[in-house]
């Protein structure tokens, strides 16, 4: 097996695609952090922000010279997710692909259990 099929989270390869051309541009040592906050219009929201700090109880994820970051509280929620970069009619975003998500918005950026 690979790390990618025993991982907790996956990361697609259009994602870290996406992931590395948005870092190009950022300090050397830029990860992208992927979190679950409280809030949003379905419960629970996500958040993606950039950063260069590395808690000691983080999920690092690394595909393809991209580094995902995930905090050890936000990992119970998005266990068995993939994180996915999408570019459609409405746009282009990263979406996260969560079977413990048992509704989500219309956007995508927020979801309840």
């Amino acid at each position: 097996m690979t790390a990618e099929t025993t991982a907790p989270v996956t990361v697609s390869a259009r994602a870290a695609r996406r992931i590395v051309k948005v870092l190009a541009g950022e300090p050397a040592g830029a990860m992208l952090r992927v979190a679950v906050n409280g809030g949003g219009c379905s419960g629970f929201q996500y958040a993606f922000e950039i950063t260069r700090e590395r808690a000691a109880d983080d999920l690092a994820l690394e595909r393809d010279g991209a580094t995902v970051l995930i905090d050890s509280v936000s990992l119970d929620f998005l266990r068995g997710a993939e994180i996915d970069f999408v570019d459609d009619l409405i746009g282009q975003s990263f979406k996260i692909h969560n079977p413990n998500a048992t509704a989500s918005c219309g956007c995508g950026t927020s979801f309840s259990m």
